[in-house]
């Protein structure tokens, strides 16, 4: 059997201000734009960061939201 508590059930997740849904929106814009770049990237530029093309293109294929 389970036991509910008020700290069980408090929640523990402050809500989001403008600020903070903003910054987010700007890290999603970010991460869009670097990934499409990346596609860009010639197999010297890929091999100069250590990275594979598979590395790339996973990344690439990526959605914005997803980091």
């Amino acid at each position: 059997m389970s036991t509910c508590t008020r700290e069980s059930m408090t929640n523990h997740h402050a809500p989001l201000s403008l600020a903070a849904i903003a910054e987010t929106f700007d890290v999603w814009r970010e991460r869009a734009h670097q990934r499409r770049e990346l596609v860009h990237w010639s197999e010297r530029d890929i091999h100069d960061a250590g990275l594979s093309v598979g590395d790339v293109m996973a990344e690439a294929s990526k959605p914005f939201w997803r980091a």
